[in-house]
């Protein structure tokens, strides 16, 4: 050892090589100049800093030890209420069926219950259940059906597919109605892409709100909510015929339906519970149709 390694001061000793290696990294980080010896005394290694360097390379250390002397936040585990797929099939089923029935195109159904404001404001309630199940064709409906499966799925996972479907469809009528009564009187709107966005809302808010996002670092807490508003974002605008308030109000009633639910346990609700919820979405879209038609 020269003179000059002398003049090196220990900042660190330890037996374990592993604790050297991660202050090692830290003050590689801050760009301190460090080496690393081995000891011959009880303690076989050493941390070694230039004595201009001690101070800085003392704080560095102790502030990393402090950051990460109190445990992460422990992330909530939501459990799964069924498999989603039950759902998925009966939501399919509902916006392809309608088609079916009418005839792929018949303007007699779409006059009947497109969402139409001045209907609406006449007492027509039902629009905001039909115009749900209605599309402008087969492009309309392939969009509708993927994302809504996709976004649908993860509601139904951790609410179950009867009670979850129930949720989104009634979010999105409310939606569809908030939607009508701020157009004006010639406002037509159909499709299911509201109810799909109130899914999206819907899911990383409940989750979020039950502790599964917690994480040390806030930003990555949120980055949930954040991910689904850029979803929101990149599919929701941008067309010429898009209904951007549609999707808006799907997507803010989707938030609070989560955010208002996040303090229950569905994984309570008997199965027989969640036939029931399931069938209650089928026969409230019926109802509508048959009051439309």
């Amino acid at each position: 050892m020269s003179e000059q390694d002398n003049t090196w001061v220990e900042i660190f000793r330890a037996e374990d090589q592993g604790q050297i290696r991660d202050a090692s990294l830290v003050l590689l980080a801050v760009k301190v100049a460090h080496r690393v010896d081995m000891n011959s005394s009880s303690a076989p290694w050493s941390l070694m800093v230039p004595p201009q360097d001690q101070q800085r390379a003392h704080h560095e250390l102790t502030t990393y030890w402090q950051e990460n002397a109190h445990p992460a936040p422990v992330q909530t585990k939501v459990p799964y209420v069924d498999s989603g797929w039950l759902g998925v099939l009966g939501f399919l089923t509902v916006i392809w069926a309608v088609p079916a029935l009418q005839g792929f195109g018949s303007q007699a159904w779409i006059d009947a219950g497109v969402l139409h404001s001045a209907a609406v404001r006449d007492g027509e309630w039902w629009r905001a259940v039909t115009a749900l199940t209605l599309h402008g064709g087969l492009e309309h409906i392939l969009s509708n059906s993927l994302f809504g499966s996709l976004f649908g799925f993860f509601v139904a996972r951790y609410l179950g597919s009867g009670v979850g479907w129930l949720v989104i469809l009634l979010s999105a009528s409310a939606a569809n109605t908030v939607n009508a009564m701020v157009h004006p009187d010639a406002f037509r709107a159909l499709g299911a892409s509201t109810a799909n966005f109130a899914a999206l809302g819907l899911a990383p808010t409940l989750l979020w709100r039950k502790g599964a996002f917690r994480q040390q670092d806030w930003r990555r807490g949120v980055a949930p909510i954040f991910a689904a508003v850029a979803m929101l974002a990149f599919t929701g605008f941008g067309a010429e015929r898009v209904d951007v308030g549609g999707h808006v109000f799907g997507f803010i009633a989707g938030v609070g339906a989560g955010w208002y639910l996040s303090r229950f346990d569905f994984t309570a609700i008997s199965r027989a519970r969640q036939q029931q919820a399931g069938q209650l979405a089928f026969a409230l879209i019926a109802l509508c149709w048959i009051l439309a038609l």
